[in-house]
């Protein structure tokens, strides 16, 4: 299921990225094109290149050969700060301004873009909404908000200009594990609602296969296996890949031997 060059929302041609002269390269030679509304996960193993590639979408990173569209366009036509403007971004550090309240950091970009006062005001109260967040935590400063509530705001961050494309690097890597499923999801819901198309960075294998569409595996740099999760899931030639597919069904094969032994008996 590689998809190949094409004219998806995204699409990445042999680009390549070395940070140290060429002599090793971060991405080398990827071409990837994501489908529009699709949510893909990218994982492998540190320093397989996955950050590198998805930085490329919204120039945070230029590739030193190949060509980076989104929507058609290719990003190195487009100014930078207009480009990052047009894509969501929401990484671990979260990164809100903590000089500004909650709902100055949400509308922050609205703002920026020259929306009337009164459209900025109803888009933050609208997706605090969204994210579950009470209307009474907009005045308060982002030291207030627990680390849950912080990304949740930093979510919202990412979603007020309306993005179509949405880049996460390790979202809610941070958080407590019930936080990270509830976030995850709820984050898989908007996702839906709002037709997005979704990129996320993570080293969480099931966190992958529960939220995406579509997982591509990194290694080296290079794209060493691309599909549904149900079919990486199956077995694979590759026996590292097979390997880390597996750690969710073994997983789920010892929660479901530790259940059957706290069984009663009859």
């Amino acid at each position: 299921m590689h998809r190949a060059e094409g004219q998806g929302m995204i699409a990445l041609e042999h680009v390549s990225k070395s940070y140290d002269g060429s002599r090793s390269f971060a991405v080398s030679d990827v071409t990837l094109t994501v489908d529009r509304g699709t949510f893909v996960a990218l994982i492998g193993d540190s320093g397989s290149g996955k950050t590198t590639l998805m930085k490329m979408i919204n120039r945070l990173v230029d590739p030193d050969a190949g060509a980076v569209r989104v929507g058609g366009r290719a990003v190195q036509d487009v100014p930078p700060h207009e480009l990052r403007r047009q894509i969501g971004y929401v990484f671990q550090g979260i990164g809100l301004f903590p000089h500004l309240t909650v709902a100055e950091n949400i509308g922050i970009t609205p703002r920026l873009l020259g929306w009337p006062e009164s459209q900025v005001d109803s888009r933050v109260h609208e997706l605090a909404d969204l994210i579950g967040l009470p209307g009474a935590f907009l005045e308060r400063n982002p030291a207030e908000l627990s680390g849950g509530q912080q990304q949740r705001v930093g979510v919202a961050r990412a979603l007020a200009a309306r993005p179509a494309v949405m880049l996460m690097d390790e979202p809610f890597g941070a958080l407590d594990p019930v936080m990270r499923d509830t976030l995850g999801t709820e984050y898989r819901k908007l996702h839906d609602v709002m037709g997005l198309t979704t990129v996320m960075v993570t080293h969480d294998v099931l966190e992958a296969v529960l939220l995406s569409d579509r997982i591509v595996v990194m290694r080296q740099g290079e794209v060493v296996a691309d599909g549904e999760p149900r079919e990486l899931l199956r077995e694979h030639d590759d026996p590292a890949i097979q390997n880390m597919m597996d750690m969710p069904l073994r997983q789920a094969r010892r929660v479901r031997a530790l259940m059957e032994e706290q069984a009663p008996r009859g």
